[in-house]
């Protein structure tokens, strides 16, 4: 009976959630090493259904770095970076489509409509809906360096995204770019992210990853930082407190506050049903980064 009881609860909890969420967009990006875990996919999937199911309109943009070096190494090619950006070669340009594209946007839909879900996957050649310009890369020489087909976003074109949303489909985005002339461009998928949360003028940007949230002291858990303004987040970047992958994750939350999405939230994936923990309970998880 009391568990039955605390069951109820929980659902009373949400209920002022759901109320005012109800009918809007959120843009979820899914990444980091937590992804080929079973288990999380499931429950991402789950959660995004749910979403789905009390009238969030929810759009998934995944990443796949991890998998994209391992398919690499599988076929005998040394991955090589510069400042964290993969250097791509039109070689590994076609290996990151057939992963990203083939593979991992394939394997996200397949969960998705296994449980229930209408997903229907993405890049962003499709629509036209990520318009990409090439990325040059400052060495720590200071000499410039060219990636390749590394891109940054130039423009988003939301209309098909919009479209799927507002018709019951769940979108899920690859973040591969389209050039002016039809080549194809390997983006930092953060990034698209929070220019797609821009775009749609989303509710929410919530950033799924594997570490627990922005720490005060990096490596200790209990320092945690519930609630960050974007003058202090980048203040911590320039002192180093935020560093390494966490930084194109803020850089993407603050692009979409200042496009005027009202909240954004870097939780750890990992844990079990993260994404309504953070949205339906009272104290929910993370970071959330706020203007």
């Amino acid at each position: 009976m009391e568990q039955t009881i605390q069951k109820a609860s929980v659902l009373v909890e949400s209920l002022p959630y759901i109320r005012t969420f109800f009918g809007k967009t959120f843009v979820i990006k899914y990444g980091g090493s937590a992804m080929p875990d079973q288990d999380v996919q499931r429950d991402i999937a789950l959660d995004v259904i749910l979403l789905r199911y009390v009238g969030v309109k929810p759009v998934l943009v995944h990443g796949g770095g991890p998998a994209i070096t391992e398919t690499m190494r599988a076929v005998g090619r040394e991955p090589q970076f510069v400042n964290g950006r993969r250097v791509t070669d039109a070689e590994t340009m076609r290996i990151v489509r057939m992963v990203m594209m083939g593979i991992i946007n394939t394997d996200i839909v397949s969960t998705i409509n296994r449980f229930g879900g209408k997903a229907v996957g993405l890049s962003g050649h499709d629509g036209n809906l990520i318009v990409a310009r090439k990325r040059l890369e400052r060495a720590p020489t200071g000499e410039t360096v060219d990636l390749g087909f590394v891109g940054d976003v130039e423009r988003i074109h939301p209309e098909l995204v919009q479209e799927l949303a507002e018709n019951g489909y769940i979108p899920v985005v690859a973040p591969i770019g389209a050039g002016y002339q039809g080549e194809s461009y390997n983006i930092n998928a953060d990034s698209v992210a929070g220019e797609l949360a821009a775009a749609l003028r989303a509710d929410k940007l919530i950033i799924l990853t594997d570490v627990e949230g922005i720490l005060e002291e990096p490596g200790n858990p209990a320092s945690l930082i519930s609630a960050l303004q974007v003058q202090r987040a980048r203040r911590m970047m320039e002192e180093g407190s935020i560093a390494g992958g966490m930084v194109p994750k803020v850089e993407a939350c603050i692009r979409a506050l200042e496009a005027g999405v009202p909240r954004t939230h870097i939780i750890d994936g990992r844990v079990s049903h993260s994404l309504l923990l953070e949205i339906f309970t009272d104290r929910g998880i993370g970071t959330m980064v706020v203007s």
